[in-house]
């Protein structure tokens, strides 16, 4: 069961990773209700406001990549059956173009993800981001 969430939280990364499009409408339900939160920004509502931004996203973007640590899965089942909704917990450590050819950047984010069990397949119903602040070396003690 936690194997199906985590393939359909990984599939997420790929279609992110790879500019895939198609791949990332298909991992999210298709209602006015479902939600995410960019890294330090307004909360958008429904699944054509959330592909379009994640469209913008990877249009801006040469090169990304995910290495996610910390992951943690809860299951909630709503009756004696199945789980019908997991959250997904993890850091995401990211990797990307810098500001020239030659240069790579990274950061850290904190992310929450609300899967739903939509027929056979795990979706995302919801997601949120909050970036990490990495000090700078020597601010440790201040």
């Amino acid at each position: 069961m936690t194997r199906d969430v985590l393939a359909a939280h990984r599939a997420f990364y790929d279609a992110i990773e790879t500019g895939d499009l198609d791949l990332m409408a298909s991992l999210w339900v298709d209602d006015p209700g479902v939600t995410c939160v960019h890294p330090a920004a307004p909360p958008l509502h429904g699944t054509e406001t959330v592909l379009r931004s994640w469209a913008v996203l990877m249009a801006q973007i040469e090169y990304i990549q995910f290495f996610l640590t910390d992951i943690e899965i809860t299951t909630f089942p709503v009756g004696a059956d199945q789980p019908s909704s997991a959250l997904v917990v993890c850091t995401e450590n990211i990797l990307s173009d810098g500001e020239t050819s030659e240069s790579f950047t990274g950061g850290a984010a904190i992310c929450s993800s609300l899967l739903v069990r939509d027929g056979r397949r795990w979706r995302f119903w919801s997601r949120h981001a909050s970036p990490v602040a990495i000090p700078d070396p020597g601010e440790e003690g201040s």
